[in-house]
Protein backbone atom coordinates (compact mmCIF):
# COMPACT_ATOMS: atom_id res chain seq x y z
CA UNK A 1 0.00 0.00 0.00
CA UNK A 2 1.40 3.35 -1.03
CA UNK A 3 0.37 5.68 0.96
CA UNK A 4 0.47 9.80 -0.41
CA UNK A 5 2.93 11.66 0.85
CA UNK A 6 0.81 14.06 3.34
CA UNK A 7 -0.42 11.13 4.67
CA UNK A 8 -0.25 10.93 8.34
CA UNK A 9 2.10 7.79 9.65
CA UNK A 10 0.87 6.55 12.96
CA UNK A 11 3.59 6.53 15.36
CA UNK A 12 5.50 3.42 16.07
CA UNK A 13 6.02 1.85 19.75
CA UNK A 14 9.56 0.62 19.93
CA UNK A 15 9.97 -1.81 21.88
CA UNK A 16 11.38 -1.35 25.46
CA UNK A 17 13.84 -3.10 27.10
CA UNK A 18 13.12 -7.07 27.29
CA UNK A 19 12.39 -8.42 31.29
CA UNK A 20 16.11 -10.16 31.24
CA UNK A 21 18.05 -6.61 30.70
CA UNK A 22 15.65 -5.18 33.59
CA UNK A 23 16.33 -7.86 35.67
CA UNK A 24 19.95 -7.54 34.91
CA UNK A 25 19.61 -3.63 35.96
CA UNK A 26 17.73 -4.52 39.01
CA UNK A 27 20.50 -6.56 40.11
CA UNK A 28 23.38 -4.15 39.15
CA UNK A 29 21.21 -1.72 41.56
CA UNK A 30 21.07 -3.94 44.33
CA UNK A 31 25.01 -4.75 44.21
CA UNK A 32 25.79 -1.28 44.10
CA UNK A 33 23.50 -0.33 47.29
CA UNK A 34 24.79 -3.49 48.74
CA UNK A 35 28.79 -2.35 48.46
CA UNK A 36 27.54 1.18 49.81
CA UNK A 37 26.35 -0.08 52.58
CA UNK A 38 29.46 -2.63 53.42
CA UNK A 39 31.36 0.39 53.10
CA UNK A 40 29.66 2.04 55.53
CA UNK A 41 30.18 -0.72 57.78
CA UNK A 42 33.40 -0.31 57.65
CA UNK A 43 34.55 -3.29 55.30
CA UNK A 44 38.21 -2.88 53.70
CA UNK A 45 39.18 0.03 55.59
CA UNK A 46 42.94 -0.29 56.48
CA UNK A 47 44.20 -2.17 58.90
CA UNK A 48 46.43 -0.30 61.66
CA UNK A 49 49.90 -1.31 61.24
CA UNK A 50 50.90 -3.98 58.93
CA UNK A 51 48.40 -3.49 55.52
CA UNK A 52 48.50 -3.04 52.50
CA UNK A 53 48.78 0.39 52.03
CA UNK A 54 47.89 2.36 49.33
CA UNK A 55 47.36 -1.19 47.18
CA UNK A 56 44.91 -1.69 49.75
CA UNK A 57 43.06 0.98 49.85
CA UNK A 58 42.38 2.19 46.12
CA UNK A 59 41.68 -1.89 45.51
CA UNK A 60 39.07 -2.48 48.41
CA UNK A 61 35.98 -0.82 46.49
CA UNK A 62 37.03 -3.71 43.92
CA UNK A 63 35.97 -6.07 46.72
CA UNK A 64 33.49 -4.67 48.20
CA UNK A 65 31.87 -4.94 44.57
CA UNK A 66 32.09 -8.22 44.11
CA UNK A 67 31.46 -9.38 47.48
CA UNK A 68 28.33 -7.34 46.76
CA UNK A 69 27.79 -9.26 43.67
CA UNK A 70 28.26 -12.12 45.36
CA UNK A 71 25.49 -11.40 48.22
CA UNK A 72 22.87 -10.76 45.00
CA UNK A 73 23.48 -13.61 43.13
CA UNK A 74 22.76 -16.01 46.80
CA UNK A 75 19.64 -14.15 47.18
CA UNK A 76 20.37 -10.16 48.43
CA UNK A 77 18.14 -8.80 50.23
CA UNK A 78 15.24 -8.94 47.91
CA UNK A 79 15.73 -5.84 46.71
CA UNK A 80 16.15 -7.00 42.71
CA UNK A 81 12.74 -7.69 42.67
CA UNK A 82 11.31 -4.44 44.27
CA UNK A 83 13.77 -2.82 41.60
CA UNK A 84 12.69 -4.68 38.77
CA UNK A 85 9.00 -4.11 39.33
CA UNK A 86 9.84 -0.50 39.80
CA UNK A 87 11.62 -0.62 36.36
CA UNK A 88 8.85 -3.19 34.81
CA UNK A 89 6.34 -0.51 35.38
CA UNK A 90 8.20 2.67 34.49
CA UNK A 91 8.62 0.92 30.82
CA UNK A 92 5.34 -0.11 30.67
CA UNK A 93 4.17 3.64 31.25
CA UNK A 94 6.13 4.97 27.87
Amino acid sequence: MILPVNAAVPPTRSPGPSDQVLRKTAQELETNFLAEMLKSAGLGKPRDGFGGGAGEEQFASFLRLEQARAMVQSGGLGLTEAFFNALKEKTDDI
